[in-house]
């Protein structure tokens, strides 16, 4: 059996996860169905029915083996930086701020902003700050005014925090829901080139055409 299991679907926040996988060099196998044919038994696992979920089938010193179940995609990505120190994706005690600041960012305000952006949710300015995100354009002006200084999310060395902030603006500016500013092209540029990023999306990519080919 290998360390961790996988749950994905083909088109989904999968990617995510899948990419700080191989950014962390984990012993990893993929279990992957589509929405239509979710076992029920996956609720057990994650009761919400979503993916991306990681089991950790976790050895004890007792000889014991535990299993640990992570959801949501930044919790699985940063627990895999835990779990693997070696591959050098933690932040140090100066990266460490930005690194939870604009993980925790990305997974909150910004990706709820451009969720809202897309869905055609219009929240009064005078309520704003009940949202939590204000707004797409201030999301997208925090970000930018660090990407411009920064080379990446905890500073100038890429993390693990990258894998979550950074899909957001590879799939933001793919599909045009983050417009296209110098900074955030130069950032989504320097992270695609990397041989993790290239290894996962291969496989995801494979996936989406075989789900497409049966649909």
């Amino acid at each position: 059996m290998s360390e961790f299991t996988f749950y994905t679907v083909a088109m989904s926040r999968g990617q995510i996860s899948r990419w700080s996988l191989h950014e962390a060099s984990a012993d990893y196998e993929h279990v992957v169905f589509d929405w239509a044919t979710r076992p029920e038994s996956f609720k057990s696992i994650n009761p919400m029915n979503k993916v991306p979920a990681l089991v950790h089938h976790h050895m004890g010193e007792d000889g014991t083996t535990h299993d640990h179940v992570i959801t949501e995609a930044a919790a699985i990505n940063h627990y895999l930086a835990e779990t693997h120190p070696a591959a050098g994706l933690l932040p140090d005690s100066h990266e460490r701020a930005a690194y939870f600041r604009w993980l925790f960012f990305a997974a909150g305000p910004l990706e709820q902003a451009v969720v809202g952006q897309a869905m055609g949710w219009e929240v009064p300015p005078e309520r704003a700050g009940m949202a939590g995100f204000g707004s797409l354009e201030l999301a997208l002006g925090a970000m930018e005014d660090w990407l411009k200084t920064n080379d990446f999310a905890a500073g100038n060395r890429f993390t693990m925090a990258d894998t979550y902030v950074g899909c957001q603006f590879i799939w933001g500016l793919r599909f045009g829901s983050i417009p296209e500013t110098p900074a955030f092209k130069a950032y989504v540029e320097r992270l695609i080139q990397r041989h993790a990023y290239a290894e996962a999306n291969a496989i995801d990519a494979k996936l989406i055409e075989e789900a497409a080919g049966n649909g």
